[in-house]
């Protein structure tokens, strides 16, 4: 039986990790007057001053997992931050013990009365719940955006504001332990190989993201994806859920694109948008339009308001990221592209000719997967990071191949072999953490290496 009560004073909880997810639990957990522990990895000692007081403060205990093996066993139920794996054998014990183990949403579930827009898929979660938010606030719609985008969704639990939507990205660590939550409107984009170093199998991963789906209702609403074949399971999950289709080019989708031009059918109501001359003209962009706009008329706005929302829309840095055109030659940034799902997305948004820079630490990845793209869309690929080698070694004879020391060295190696009308696309396929902090700063990086081209081609560095 799963957790589906509001926490009652005196509740003896345990939290595991304590990152932004879990300083959300726990300044939460403590705001319903539970008894609140904290285990994680870290010494009391490495904790950030602010963090050491909060917890001394509130009288918080903090333990490494040697020593708050006790209290996990002893509480009424645990919660767990994204970044925990459910596999660790101290759960396997608070499960057998029938002790719940709630994550974020879990907890959360209890509390909401606003209409929920939740959006999960491997690829164009950002992107998506952010184009939803812009086009519900373009209809004059109170909105809270958060969940993996940013903002836990306890914290705006926690705010005396209220919104009449909440549009949160969820993904599929946040989803593992879900509880009860339930989406008014889920929307799943789309499903490839990600996180298998996490989830050891597809099916497991699959599973995690259809928990998305678990506790939905008549009434409630799943958009999928009309060409993806895993997500189309949606269909055989049992409730009376209705489910819509986005993205097919043809009849049995509620949202047909043809070009530039969406086309959204339902209820018997037509409405018409396009991405013409958008930040979001491009193959995948069109994708995610079309998913956002079919969640907004679903929640109530005319087709004036999501056209305005799709016009003004500016999507987030490291995201097919356009940087600039030096000599005839397009520098893209794509460094959230981080398995090959993103990659085999973000070069269907090009011709040809482009000369990619990939690699990165390895996630698991079956780089098989991109041999079919990388022939009809690579003139180079240039190679970076722990996992070059492993890539080199499925593109051999696919592609020309460079390996570069350095996110600089791989710029330069880029753009000495560009040609005016060619593209340097960053999408790396792979974790960023064998070579800097996070995703943003290997885009960074990347943005400062081809900003800097100009100083280097005057310095006579690149001829």
């Amino acid at each position: 039986m799963e957790w589906n009560k509001k926490i009652e004073p005196g509740l003896r909880a345990v939290v595991l990790g304590m990152g932004i997810s879990g300083r959300a639990m726990v300044e939460f957990l403590l705001s319903k007057k539970a008894l609140v522990a904290v285990v994680d990895n870290r010494d009391f000692t490495d904790l950030s001053s602010e963090e050491r007081t909060y917890l001394t403060q509130n009288r918080v205990s903090f333990m490494t997992p040697a020593e708050g093996r006790g209290a996990i066993l002893h509480a009424d139920f645990i919660a767990i931050s994204p970044g925990v794996p459910k596999d660790l054998p101290i759960l396997s014990e608070v499960r057998e013990r029938d002790i719940p183990i709630l994550g974020e949403l879990a907890l959360a579930a209890p509390y909401l009365t606003e209409t929920v827009i939740a959006v999960t898929g491997t690829n164009g979660k950002t992107t998506v719940t952010a184009l939803i938010a812009e086009l519900l606030r373009a209809s004059g719609k109170k909105v809270f955006v958060g969940g993996n985008i940013g903002t836990p969704v306890l914290d705006y639990l926690m705010r005396s504001e209220r919104v009449g939507f909440l549009v949160l990205e969820l993904s599929s660590f946040q989803l593992e332990s879900a509880g009860t939550f339930r989406p008014d409107i889920g929307i799943l984009l789309n499903i490839t190989p990600d996180h298998l170093d996490r989830h050891k199998t597809m099916g497991a991963y699959i599973a995690a993201k259809m928990r998305l789906f678990r506790h939905q209702k008549v009434g409630d609403v799943a958009i999928i994806s009309g060409e993806d074949s895993f997500c189309q399971q949606v269909k055989s999950l049992p409730g009376d859920r209705e489910v819509l289709c986005f993205g097919g080019v043809g009849s049995g989708c509620a949202t047909v694109v043809e070009g530039t031009e969406i086309t959204i059918n339902h209820a018997g109501v037509t409405v018409a948008v396009s991405i013409t001359g958008t930040a979001l003209e491009s193959h995948t962009g069109l994708l995610n339009a079309s998913a956002a706009s079919l969640a907004a008329f679903l929640s109530g706005c005319d087709d004036d308001a999501i056209q305005q929302g799709l016009e003004s829309f500016v999507p987030e840095k490291h995201r097919l990221q356009y940087i600039k055109t030096s000599e005839g030659v397009d520098y893209y940034n794509d460094s959230k592209a981080t398995n090959t799902g993103a990659v085999c997305s973000a070069l269907a948004s090009f011709s040809g000719n482009v000369i990619l820079i990939a690699g990165g630490r390895d996630k698991g990845e079956e780089y098989a997967v991109l041999k079919e793209p990388v022939r009809e869309k690579v003139k180079k690929l240039i190679l970076i990071g722990e996992a070059a080698r492993n890539i080199a070694d499925v593109m051999e004879n696919i592609v020309d191949i460079e390996f570069a020391g350095t996110m600089d060295d791989a710029v330069v190696m880029a753009a000495r072999c560009a040609s005016s009308g060619d593209t340097v696309l960053l999408a790396p396929a792979c974790a960023s953490f064998d070579m800097f902090g996070d995703y943003g700063q290997r885009g960074d990086v990347f943005t400062a290496a081809v900003c800097g081209l100009q100083d280097r081609k005057e310095l006579g560095a690149i001829s």
